[in-house]
């Protein structure tokens, strides 16, 4: 998936929490730029970075695994 169509998906999100390593952070696309969304969301092969979720309004992108199991209910 190109930028251009990662955006069209992404740019009208409530957020975009994206994880690298320990690292978490939160983007608002109205509040945050189109440049700095698509810098931290795209891989270095110029596709969307793997894995991403959305749920409802939210896209979580890339692993965390804190993260995760905020977002994830356990399987039981």
């Amino acid at each position: 998936m190109d930028a251009t169509a990662v955006w069209e998906l992404m740019g009208s999100a409530e957020r975009i929490v994206v994880a690298k390593g320990r690292r978490v952070e939160t983007f608002v696309p109205t509040e945050d730029t189109q440049e700095a969304i698509l810098k931290v969301v795209m891989g270095r092969s110029g596709s969307l970075r793997a894995p991403t979720l959305r749920s409802g309004g939210s896209f979580f992108v890339g692993f965390n695994n804190a993260l995760y199991e905020q977002v994830v209910p356990p399987v039981r």
